[in-house]
């Protein structure tokens, strides 16, 4: 079997979520992991991320995330 790159499609809404997300748990030191692969993992979806993203420079970045996560999560009823 060839190694070949998985491409995942994200909204911009779920990229900014997820990329907060990662960002606070990336800080966290005391973080488990089975193998330091999956921290580097981690840290290079962070990167690309971070890489593409422009709302995190925005001054207002607090009010952009809580739009996306609005657009994000489940309706409750």
């Amino acid at each position: 079997m060839a190694d070949s790159d998985i491409h995942l499609e994200l909204s911009r809404d779920e990229a900014l979520v997820f990329f907060e997300w990662l960002s606070r748990f990336n800080k966290v030191a005391n973080s488990t992991f089975d193998d330091q692969a999956e921290q580097r993992v981690l840290w290079d979806i962070e990167g690309k991320l971070e890489s593409i993203l422009t709302e995190p420079l925005d001054s207002n970045y607090d009010e952009r995330l809580a739009e996306a996560r609005a657009h994000v999560r489940d309706l409750v009823e």
